[in-house]
């Protein structure tokens, strides 16, 4: 029987906001197992312990965060991705945050991104790369600098030397990410108000937390197609549109 850190009878078994956990709770609400648990913390996949005194225990943000690695687990993320991923998630992000984060995952998505130094960037492009074509495949969204290093999509390095190779204006790319930031954030935005304000509150007792989980799960895929198919609806109708010429 796995030992609980703190005693079971006054600490809710429930993780909405506001309700703790014991250790003992919390195994049992995401099914694993104590060493598991205490793994995941150890490499900051989940904050620590709530401390009461000398007992630890775990709020629904502990909850969200292991189901959000477990999410990535079973995209076949290896740890070292899942654990800079998660590095990428605030501190104060609310487990509706954390939710939305796991909904808007693609199911398509093989990897997450590789850190590498300039010498593997090279030799995995497979060709030199000028600060100019850097510039161009973090505006693509290839890339992102850190520091001394890159953190590469390595699944999209090969489509971004293409688009170098054919003289792809960085400009352009620039003022597309542009829109890329802008209408991902709005969108963001607006999904988490349906979610937050129209579906959450049809489930926020403790009998009806599983069922949320379910369909958040159950929506998670059909989101994205909805937005795939929306993209690819709207550029269909821009591109029957006469192309405007600029005045000579």
């Amino acid at each position: 029987m796995v030992k609980s850190e703190g005693p079971a009878d006054d600490v809710t078994h429930d993780a909405r906001a506001g309700d703790l956990l014991t250790l003992e709770g919390l195994t049992q609400r995401v099914g694993l197992s104590v060493r598991t648990v205490r793994f995941y913390t150890s490499r900051g996949l989940v904050p620590p312990p709530i401390r009461r005194g000398r007992l630890g225990y775990y709020s629904a943000v502990h909850v969200a965060r292991i189901e959000l690695v477990l999410e990535l687990q079973s995209h076949g993320f290896t740890l070292s991705a899942i654990e800079r991923y998660v590095a990428g998630i605030p501190e104060d992000a609310t487990p509706e945050d954390i939710a939305l984060a796991r909904t808007m995952l693609a199911p398509w998505q093989s990897d997450l991104p590789v850190e590498m130094d300039a010498a593997q960037l090279r030799k995995k492009a497979g060709r030199e790369l000028s600060e100019e074509d850097v510039a161009t495949l973090q505006a693509l969204g290839v890339l992102r600098v850190r520091g001394t290093s890159y953190l590469v999509a390595a699944n999209q390095l090969s489509l971004g030397i293409r688009l170098l190779e054919l003289g792809f204006p960085r400009e352009v790319a620039v003022a597309a990410a542009s829109v890329y930031q802008e209408h991902g954030e709005q969108m963001a935005k607006e999904l988490y108000a349906v979610i937050n304000d129209k579906l959450a509150p049809l489930y926020d007792d403790a009998d009806k937390s599983a069922h949320f989980r379910e369909i958040m799960e159950r929506l998670k895929p059909l989101s994205v197609g909805g937005l795939v198919t929306a993209y690819e609806s709207a550029v269909a109708r821009a591109a029957r549109q006469p192309r405007a010429r600029r005045e000579s």
